[in-house]
């Protein structure tokens, strides 16, 4: 927080009160003195060697640099994973048995699919970077009595700076000194429009009702401050945003899930090699070839093609998501957006445009008249303004300065809080003032109805302070009009004209949601995404934009609120809140972990500084072309084109994604296992070894080619409707059944190749290397899908690859190759017994999957409104 640490020790030791503000960083809380007094300034300015050393102590008014891994270490990263060792291993083992081709294949298998995920991921490292870019690189500062200009890296607490129209606040300061002075802090805050600031105490704890303070970042638009520094680098809001981007990001839910599968892979593997090795040794067996042998059967279980299958897919799903203008920075983030559970959403520039717009126009009844606004926007023309909401008033009523002649103005004063033109038109000449309900008003005697003027009594004024009071309730800011017919000799104004008035009526604004907005919400929530609102803004305002967006939120969850709880009391609080206002940045994190801890996977799309920690935290981070480069270094994703719209399309993406990667892992569960524990189980009652080691990798190699395809296979609709994760418990249920299945034909195989057959030993291992190879291939046509392989056909690249590896797997033992591998040609019975065999499992399986995949792969998800619910990541 701003306060940092040290100068609050400071402070105490000089005596000054430790209070609940200086606690929690809230300086503008606390009087000038007592801030000199913790600072130990007076207000003037530091000398050179006092700023010196209280550089020294604070450190450089800078972000540290991001935490980033060099190429070598992040690559080294990647090769430690459960998975990538295995792989590695299986490599180094093929070699080893005489498979030099194939342990060359896995691993440039494995250095492919690390290399493609190192450089996806290496655009991202120059967070820091950005966030240099974002701030101010000089600022005017009081030093030895005299305003220079100095490196901004060179502030300290207790310097004195001078801000003004286009500067960038270069650190976190309260006002001692401003004149018509606001800023703009939509990026820090939320909220859209520019900020008064001015000096004066402020009670209220959150950073966006401190109208006497300047934070680090936002962007003076109007106007002269001065402000004594408070906080400098990482002790800003700023900085604090920033700081999450230098801290080491967690496992995402994906990469999560690969590591368990790595682990679930690595356990069985070493278990079949003791449990084989042992048994082999105990029946007499040669002990090198045992355990050849067993080495073999370890490597036929690992999924040499997961990571590359992964990474092809997740990359061709990065291609047609940019396609839908999304650019992804992390490829794992493909699964994770379809894993989601919960969106939170900023407000500013994601589900409004950010654009302020007049929403209506008032006469002081509070009924429907164009007047007012008419009447402002001839005032915000000829008067030059351009705040946002003159320039509001001037789009609305484009024209309305057609025949009127500017002939004076008394411009905008934020001490008397409103303006005045002198223009003549339509109307004669008449003095035109607006601004500030409260102030128009007090110079107002009488008020215009109906066409009539009317006094303007203590009721009429009551009935309009309400009126006031209930557009506020709505989220709506408001502007007063006034007007005065002023004699021809009057050439000039002054702030003495402004009396005597007549009350025209208002006119009020809003930050419109987005014309989609509505509709995407409720897209997402049909896909199981429960939407949160994530907001700076002021509660009133969040809450009418959830309204009008079909968002049911009666109770907006303030930051003051959040401050209050715990973290096991905010896990309970945000499962039924859909919408929180005047949010700091480090709530919004807090928010997203809280609801992470309650089982959801999270997403957060946000665009401003004040956005940074909660998408660094979130599991999937989405931010927008044009937001702040800290809120796009932050993000995994990036919408070129803002709008939920483009969520809903990604995560369908995401889902579409996942559902082909798990078509491979079930396939590796439903053949791998079973073939692997048929060999184990053969290997033990034959007399000779079921099949050779070098066999056994190419009839996993052949397998594994087969399955290039899959990246390419469509995917049904039924596949996309919920969130999907990594259900490992459903893995191995599938698992045991489709495996047992696998084992229970190889097991007939073998009956019928020594029984009736009477087969040698190289004709059962050519016998059962082509039953095996067929089972394995042709079962993806029916576990690939819930429905009947004929109601869903695969792509014709799942096809090729699959009939392809199987055509050659079925000619080698018919070339001259399948002798030097082992094999002979086989009889016409043993071949008509094989596809009989054959056919007799795929009907068996497409019975079976019914049994393997009852059980839904698809966690709970919350609903897209109502009540409480409870996420379960597995």
């Amino acid at each position: 927080m701003p306060l940092s640490g040290r100068t609050r020790e400071r402070g105490v030791e000089a005596g000054g009160e430790r209070t609940q503000a200086a606690a929690t960083g809230a300086f503008w809380t606390l009087d000038r003195a007592t801030l000199f007094a913790q600072l130990g300034c007076d207000g003037s300015g530091l000398s050179a060697a006092e700023a010196a050393r209280r550089r020294a102590e604070h450190g450089p008014n800078a972000d540290a640099a991001g935490r980033t891994d060099g190429l070598a270490a992040a690559v080294l990263r990647r090769l430690l994973e459960p998975l990538s060792l295995i792989l590695l291993a299986a490599g180094l083992v093929s070699a080893a048995t005489g498979d030099g081709v194939g342990g060359l294949i896995i691993v440039a298998i494995l250095a492919i699919s690390v290399g493609l995920d190192t450089v996806q991921e290496r655009g991202a490292v120059r967070a820091a970077e950005l966030l240099r870019q974002s701030v101010a690189l000089r600022a005017e500062v009081r030093r030895d009595g005299v305003l220079v200009s100095l490196p901004v890296e060179e502030l300290v607490p207790g310097d004195v700076v001078r801000v003004r129209a286009g500067d960038i606040v270069p650190a976190d300061c309260l006002v001692l000194e401003a004149a018509a002075f606001t800023a703009g802090e939509a990026m820090l805050t939320g909220e859209p429009y520019p900020v008064e600031k001015r000096p004066g105490r402020v009670a209220a704890l959150s950073p966006g009702e401190a109208s006497n303070a300047l934070f680090r970042g936002a962007v003076a638009q109007t106007g002269e401050a001065t402000g004594l520094v408070v906080g400098t680098g990482r002790d800003t809001v700023f900085g604090a945003a920033a700081a999450a981007l230098a801290q080491t990001q967690p496992p995402s839910p994906f990469q999560r899930d690969l590591r368990e599968l790595g682990l679930v892979i690595a356990r069985l593997t070493l278990a079949l090699v003791v449990v084989v090795l042992a048994a082999h040794v105990m029946f007499g067996r040669p002990v090198l070839e045992s355990l050849m042998f067993s080495v073999a059967l370890a490597v036929g279980l690992t999924p040499e093609l997961l990571p590359m299958i992964t990474t092809v897919t997740l990359a061709r799903g990065a291609i047609r998501m940019a396609k839908r203008k999304v650019i992804v920075k992390r490829l794992a983030a493909i699964h994770d957006l379809g894993a989601m559970t919960v969106l939170c959403t900023d407000k500013t520039g994601t589900l409004t445009a950010a654009q302020i717009t007049l929403a209506q126009s008032l006469d002081p009844a509070g009924n429907a008249d164009p007047r007012a606004a008419r009447l402002g926007a001839v005032a915000a023309e000829l008067g030059g303004d351009r705040g946002s909401l003159d320039t509001a008033l001037a789009a609305a009523g484009q024209g309305a300065a057609q025949g009127w002649r500017l002939e004076a103005r008394q411009a905008f004063d934020f001490t008397r809080r409103r303006g005045s033109v002198l223009a003549s038109g339509p109307e004669g000449r008449l003095l035109i003032v607006k601004g500030a309900p409260e102030a128009v008003l007090a110079t107002c005697t009488l008020r215009r109805e109906g066409g009539a003027c009317l006094p303007l009594d203590a009721a009429a004024g009551r009935r309009i302070a309400d009126h006031i009071a209930a557009l506020a309730g709505e989220g709506l800011r408001t502007v007063a009009v006034a007007s005065r017919i002023m004699p021809e000799a009057r050439a000039a104004i002054g702030v003495e004209d402004e009396k005597g008035l007549v009350f025209e009526g208002l006119c009020a604004f809003a930050d419109p949601p987005k014309p989609d907005a509505a509709d995407a919400i409720a897209r997402l929530a049909q896909a199981g995404v429960r939407l949160k609102i994530l907001s700076g803004d002021d509660p009133l305002v969040v809450r009418r934009l959830a309204g009008l967006v079909g968002l049911p939120a009666p109770d907006v969850l303030t930051g003051a609120e959040i401050a209050a709880l715990g973290d096991e009391a905010l896990a309970i609080r945000v499962r039924a809140a859909d919408a929180f206002g005047r949010l700091a940045p480090d709530q919004k994190s807090r928010i997203v972990r809280a609801l992470q801890a309650d089982g959801a996977v999270v997403g957060f799309l946000g665009d401003g500084i004040n956005d940074a920690p909660a998408l660094r935290a979130a599991d999937i981070g989405l931010s927008v072309d044009g937001a702040t480069g800290v809120a796009q270094a932050a993000a995994d994703m990036i919408l070129l084109a803002p709008d939920l719209a483009v969520v809903a399309d990604g995560v369908e993406e995401g889902r579409r994604t996942f559902a082909n990667i798990l078509k491979y892992v079930r396939m590796g569960a439903s053949s791998n296992v079973g073939n692997m524990l048929s060999m184990a189980v053969a290997s033990l009652v034959l007399p000779f070894l079921p099949m050779l080691p070098t066999q056994i990798l190419l009839n996993n190699l052949l397998y594994d080619l087969s399955e290039l395809g899959i990246p390419f296979d469509g995917v049904r609709a039924e596949a996309v409707r919920r969130p999907q994760v990594w259900d490992m418990g459903a893995l191995l249920r599938f698992a045991g059944v489709m495996g047992p299945l696998s084992s229970l034909f190889d097991l007939i195989t073998f009956a019928a190749l020594i029984f009736l057959f009477a087969a040698s030993p190289e004709e059962f291992r050519t016998a059962w290397f082509l039953e095996s190879i067929a089972t394995q291939i042709l079962v993806i046509f029916i576990i690939r899908t819930r429905e009947r392989p004929w109601r869903d056909p695969p792509r014709a690249a799942l096809v090729a690859s699959s009939l392809g590896a199987l055509a050659l797997a079925l000619a080698l033992p018919f070339t001259p190759a399948g002798a030097w591998l082992g094999f002979v040609t086989p009889t016409t019975p043993t071949l008509i017994g094989i596809v009989a065999i054959v056919v007799a499992y795929l009907v068996a399986a497409e019975w079976a999957k019914g049994l393997a995949v009852r059980g839904r792969s698809i966690p709970a998800a919350g609903r897209g409104g109502g009540g409480p619910r409870r996420w379960r990541r597995r």
